[in-house]
């Protein structure tokens, strides 16, 4: 038997428009076990923000969350204009297929989000159950916005300490989290360039969600329309980008999810404090 508390690294090779590339994951809890979780990341983020969360859930679980390309381990595209949910969605389904399972659920936080929100609504769909972090199926512009300009940020640091410090203030929005977790995320949230430490995605990705979104909101209620599978819909009730309006009407149409707001958080829980992970493993049990 494995230690659950212990992440195994893998890969899995995917197709993009270009050839071949490698989405790396890590895994966690038995490899045999059927129950199978899968942890989606936010734009500029990697699997290792689940840490906290596939700890907790993987004595039930097997834990699997990828690192989505362009980010943390996996590789970076030749193709920048491949950086879109369409390349997401179809890593995702070849990550699912190495896993040899026919079912999952699903954890997405903002565009991880999405991504299992489009997956869900397919015919044939292997998604069991939903959780949306911080998204749903509308944006407003201006939320956008704020985004593409942080994404297009690649400061570069001479230590992890000024990585942290910078962390804890450009992302304040996640809320008041303990001094182990900021470290955690600063250092999974960097690679080595040279003398200095660099933010760990391609800055490709910037551009590429620029162009995707051209100022204009998101909005793809049909989508949500689709899912079928149970749902939960987690709010920053600071946020700015799952509107309240939006995270009400969720509750009202499509899979009629479930709802729960956290406070003094922005875009998004972390999953990193004992209150947030119980609202997925509550759901996960019902579900």
């Amino acid at each position: 038997m494995s230690d659950s508390s212990i992440p195994r690294a893998s890969s899995v090779q995917c197709l993009g428009a270009q050839g071949l590339h490698r989405m790396a994951y890590v895994e966690w809890g038995e490899a045999d076990n059927p129950r199978v979780l899968v942890c989606a990341h936010g734009l500029t983020r990697t699997g290792r923000d689940f840490d906290e969360l596939a700890r907790s859930l993987a004595p039930s679980f097997r834990v699997v969350c990828p690192d989505f390309v362009g980010r943390g381990r996996s590789d970076w595209l030749r193709d920048k204009t491949g950086y879109a949910l369409s390349q997401y969605m179809a890593d995702a389904v070849t990550l699912i297929a190495r896993l040899g399972v026919r079912e999952v659920h699903w954890v997405g936080t903002s565009m991880g989000g999405l991504v299992g929100m489009l997956l869900a609504g397919l015919a044939h769909t292997p998604m069991s159950s939903l959780v949306l972090n911080d998204i749903g199926p509308e944006i407003e512009a201006a939320a956008i916005s704020r985004l593409a300009g942080y994404v297009t940020e690649m400061p570069v640091f001479d230590t992890i300490d000024a990585a942290e410090a910078w962390m804890r203030s450009a992302c304040s929005m996640w809320g008041d989290m303990e001094d182990a977790h900021w470290r955690h995320l600063a250092t999974h949230s960097l690679r080595r360039d040279d003398d200095a430490w660099a933010l760990h995605y391609d800055p490709a990705i910037g551009a590429a969600f620029a162009r995707a979104c051209d100022g204009e909101p998101i909005r793809m209620w049909d989508a949500y329309e689709a899912v079928r599978c149970p749902t939960l819909a987690i709010r920053g009730a600071q946020s700015d980008v799952l509107s309240r309006e939006t995270f009400a009407r969720m509750a009202q149409c499509g899979p009629h999810a479930r709802t729960a707001e956290v406070p003094d958080v922005g875009h998004a829980p972390m999953f990193m404090q004992n209150a947030q992970i119980a609202l997925v493993r509550e759901f996960l049990a019902d579900a």
